[in-house]
């Protein structure tokens, strides 16, 4: 039987194994059943942990600036103005206080 199995991990780059984290998963359950593999496992664990925290930490920043974004967007298109943008901003840096 050939390879396959987790989809060729072995063969992603970071950003390709963000679209195969349950292979990844099957891979650090895989490792840890196999008692001489265990640090493998264990760094396999720390890279799911890795892009988890990674995922939560990018949709909080996405949230907070999703606003501007739109501002800049809608002002560039013609959609709004600049005092909307700067109301924007406004909201937006009272966030961070």
């Amino acid at each position: 039987m050939s390879g396959g199995s987790y989809s060729y991990l072995c063969y992603k780059d970071a950003d390709q194994i963000l679209e195969h984290l349950s292979e990844l998963e099957d891979m650090r359950d895989r490792l840890a059943e196999l008692e001489y593999a265990a640090d493998a496992a264990q760094e396999t664990a720390e890279l799911i942990l890795i892009i988890n925290q990674f995922f939560v930490r990018a949709g909080e920043v996405i949230d907070r600036l999703a606003p501007v974004w739109k501002a800049v967007e809608w002002w560039d298109s013609g959609d709004s103005g600049e005092d909307n943008l700067k109301k924007t901003l406004v909201e937006y840096g009272a966030k961070w206080k």
